[in-house]
């Protein structure tokens, strides 16, 4: 599948070469295009991803975590929403292949519009449990993939995405928030997302590329490109790591996995895994897999001999055991109404939206047509007494000019809205607010029109064809004294009869 995925682009640049009259490439270099995507192999001694990701004794399996780090069945907090917290979790054991591709998925919450400090991914030649480069030691050989969420130098460039490499011997520049020594970089906000934040970072032919999945869709292949650092030199053998610190602000780092594959070049063979595994371990792991499996069989001869009744019937086997699982809780349930409640918002400002870009043109086109009506009966009767005055006709112009300001106004700050809406997650009700004020602005203008329209028009036109705009329908009379008291009467006599009857 990765071997079509790479085929696909060279047709198009195929026909391309042909079309401007190049030579195409041969049949040759076209085979090895497509044959130059790597061999992916999943390493689950380097990777880790819930649900049961934590052991009895809280440990992670071939990982090891330090500091504010807390593992659970689901995900690794690295640190919490406190002041100055530090924390990071390492592969236990080097990697034994050169290239290597990652998958990360992670949440960066906070209650506070900034955040502080950020969360480091790292493959270094050594491990580096604790310091001051967003958790992690400094002065590293090898890669750190920093996503900071603090802006340090004041550039309001955060946050951002930063790909940093040291050679073991280079200080990281806190202070510039790393960008004088920054490889590649893209702005990219991953904090308070509806989904997991997932990034994808591959190291093949000396080639490291960052792939970022930005949290505001569920499907978990969007990936857009962010940064690329081409002819990078890493160590051959290194751990696997990240980390995350807070500071004088925090937020909440979570990482729920961290998939780790061993690309392999078409060329060569990647070792199989029994040559990794001794001998003498391998006949051990035998022997723990056939005692597992006897035991799993006595467990199932014990429960059908104890649930005769549901054998067979799959349904009754999922209301025994998994019952309880389908109902969501209470937390659960409440961000998913914020959630739809924030996509409804959505929808309304959009809707809102195109109904003022509608508004916008009527009025336009209400101008020019009036504008017209107004000189085409000045130029009939140039002596009539009646004439609109210069004065006049320039402040109906004035007026609708001041309308349609207005609802570019209201268009521009309901699109500023429309880009701030996705990161907030608590909508209050100041936007009501605001946009109902909008509405009656632009009432109240469009009345001084219509009175200013109306008077000119009355003006210009001889008495016999007087032109008046239509009138509103008459609104419902209210409701009368008799009618309001036999109301009265009849709810009390239901409400005691009620009372008696309870």
């Amino acid at each position: 599948r990765s071997s079509a995925k790479m085929a696909a682009p060279l047709a198009p640049l195929v026909l391309l070469l042909l079309a401007l009259g190049r030579p195409a490439l041969s049949g040759a270099q076209a085979t090895e295009g497509a044959a130059a995507a790597p061999h992916r192999r999943f390493e689950y001694k380097y990777s880790f991803k819930g649900p049961h990701l934590v052991q009895a004794d809280g440990t992670v399996p071939f990982w090891v975590h330090t500091g504010n780090a807390i593992p659970s069945a689901d995900q690794i907090r690295i640190t919490t929403s406190l002041k100055s917290q530090k924390g990071s979790v390492w592969t236990k054991n080097k990697s034994i292949f050169e290239y290597w591709e990652v998958e990360v998925t992670f949440r960066v919450t906070g209650r506070g519009r900034i955040g502080a400090d950020g969360l480091a991914i790292w493959f270094t030649e050594e491990q580096g449990l604790e310091g001051p480069v967003f958790g992690a030691a400094d002065k590293w050989n090898g890669v750190g993939i920093f996503f900071d969420s603090f802006d340090n130098d004041g550039k309001k460039n955060n946050p951002g995405v930063i790909v940093v490499g040291n050679n073991g011997k280079l200080l990281y520049d806190h202070q510039n928030d790393g960008s004088t020594q920054a490889l590649a970089s893209c702005q990219r906000d991953f904090r308070n997302k509806p989904y997991p934040v997932r990034v994808k970072i591959t190291y093949y032919q000396k080639t490291l590329t960052v792939l970022i999945n930005n949290g505001f869709t569920p499907d978990k292949e969007d990936y857009e490109f962010c940064a690329k650092v081409e002819d990078m030199v890493l160590p051959s053998q290194g751990y696997f790591g990240i980390s995350a610190a807070t500071g004088a602000l925090a937020d909440d780092h979570d990482v729920l996995s961290f998939l780790t594959f061993q690309l392999t070049e078409p060329g060569k063979e990647a070792p199989t895994p029994d040559a990794e595994i001794p001998q003498k371990d391998k006949e051990k792991y035998q022997e723990q897999f056939e005692h597992f499996q006897q035991e799993l069989d006595k467990k199932k001869e014990e429960f059908q001999r104890e649930h005769p009744d549901v054998q067979g019937q799959p349904g009754k086997l999922f209301e025994l055991f998994f019952t309880d699982d389908v109902f969501e809780t209470v937390s659960d349930r409440e961000l998913r109404q914020i959630f739809e409640g924030q996509n409804r918002i959505h929808l309304e400002i959009k809707q809102l939206n195109r109904q003022l870009d509608m508004i916008l043109d009527e009025q336009r086109k209400y101008v020019s047509a009036v504008t017209e009506e107004i000189a085409k009966r000045g130029a009939g009767s140039p002596g009539q007494q009646g004439q609109v005055s210069q004065q006049e006709i320039e402040t109906v112009v004035k007026t609708q000019e001041e309308v349609i300001r207005q609802v570019k106004e209201i268009r521009s700050s309901v699109t500023d809205a429309l880009r701030s809406i996705s990161g907030a997650q608590h909508p209050g009700s100041a936007g009501v607010y605001e946009t109902t004020q909008h509405f009656n602005d632009i009432k109240e203008h469009l009345h001084v029109v219509k009175r200013d329209i109306e008077h000119l028009v009355q003006r210009n036109t001889p008495s016999s064809e007087k032109q008046k705009c239509p009138e509103l329908p008459p609104f419902p009379s209210c409701l009368s004294t008799m009618h309001f008291f036999i109301f009265v009467a009849v709810q009390t006599v239901l409400f005691i009869g009620y009372v008696m009857y309870r």
